[in-house]
């Protein structure tokens, strides 16, 4: 049968036939809050349910035609990351039962493991310190098991530039530093004059930025925040969502953009120390060698880039909505005031500055 197009796609039949089984009757209800893609949860009833679950979480595009396009290749990502990666890291994540995909990466379909009653991360109000620990060990699931194994650079739909590739970071640095004006003209006065300077000078170093350290990478999520985290009520576990960034990257990309975006200003510099440390530890668990804390910690530093860099590319080329537009106001707020805090646009102007290809 076709890849549906929408809930209303979502029929018995269509189910049935991707389960091989037989199915009389489905509940479809919108859940979460993504923007480039549409989740539905899928209560089935069967005519022999035969071990099956009552309810599935089925993720389509978003469905606004513009979107589905802008957003193909990310809808690749994702498709790609269920089919071929999760079987070899240890990052929890929904069962997948059926993945489908249309060539242009326009139309897809994911039938996910319902992980309810765990409950979405809330980006604007923060996360607490034990929930950022429970993410830190997830995340070290991903890329100690992926740690510099370079035949990930050949997954067909990576997003960001491979290590070490001068001629993408390079274009890629102007693209980020028009997205960071696009935004701020778009949010107008109410991003802060010291959060603008630090956006726009931190951007326009996006190309020395991505180009440091390049023999340390593994497979990053791109996206690491808490809207795209499932909590156990009992904040005992994790599972992580939404693949549509995935990327071969400095792996601290994604710690640095997970802590500055998603705990509060106030918090975060008296926890984050403990967590570049847990992570550590967990990499160190995950089989990674030759790699010391406080050669973690620097990495650390220099990922905190990404929180502008990933915010404003979402932001800049996307439609806006209320939430949307708190969101990324918090998001920018936080990450700008992580960079200060960590002294990042320093170190990356010494990357820059010993860089044969910048200079």
């Amino acid at each position: 049968m076709s890849i549906p197009r929408s809930p209303a796609d979502l029929t018995p039949a269509w189910l049935g036939s991707v389960l091989g089984a037989e199915v009389t009757d489905v509940e479809v209800t919108a859940i979460g809050t993504g923007q480039t893609g549409a989740t539905y949860r899928v209560a089935a009833t069967y005519a022999d349910a035969a071990g099956l679950p009552a309810t599935f979480a089925v993720k389509l595009p978003a469905q606004d035609d513009t979107v589905r396009e802008r957003v193909a290749l990310g809808y690749l990502s994702e498709v790609e990351f269920y089919s071929t990666v999760t079987d070899e890291v240890a990052i929890p994540v929904p069962g997948c039962f059926h993945s489908e995909i249309s060539s242009d990466g326009s139309d897809f379909v994911l039938v996910l493991a319902d992980m309810a009653p765990a409950e979405q991360g809330d980006q604007i109000a923060g996360c607490t310190p034990d929930e950022a620990a429970l993410a830190v060990d997830a995340l070290a699931g991903l890329h100690g098991p992926s740690w510099c194994q370079r035949r990930w650079c050949d997954l067909a739909s990576i997003i960001m530039p491979k290590p070490g590739d001068a001629a993408a970071a390079g274009g890629l640095g102007e693209i980020a530093l028009m997205a960071a004006n696009i935004t701020l003209d778009k949010l107008g006065g109410e991003v802060t004059e010291e959060d603008r300077d630090t956006l726009l000078t931190s951007m326009g170093l996006v190309t020395p930025w991505l180009l440091a350290e390049p023999q340390r990478f593994s497979l990053m999520h791109g996206d690491y925040r808490l809207d795209n985290l499932l909590f156990d009520p009992d904040r005992t576990r994790v599972t992580v969502v939404d693949w549509q960034t995935i990327g071969v990257g400095l792996p601290t990309r994604d710690l640095a953009y997970f802590t500055a975006t998603s705990l509060l200003p106030e918090i975060r510099p008296t926890v984050e120390r403990d967590l570049v440390q847990r992570y550590h530890a967990a990499l160190l668990r995950h089989g990674v060698t030759d790699y010391d804390v406080e050669t973690c910690w620097q990495d650390y530093r220099l990922g905190v880039l990404q929180a502008p860099f990933l915010t404003t590319l979402g932001f800049a080329f996307a439609a806006s909505t209320e939430r949307g537009d708190e969101m990324i106001l918090t998001m920018l707020s936080r990450g700008c005031q992580a960079i200060r805090d960590l002294d990042a646009i320093d170190l990356v102007r010494s990357y820059e500055a010993s860089s044969p290809a910048t200079a």
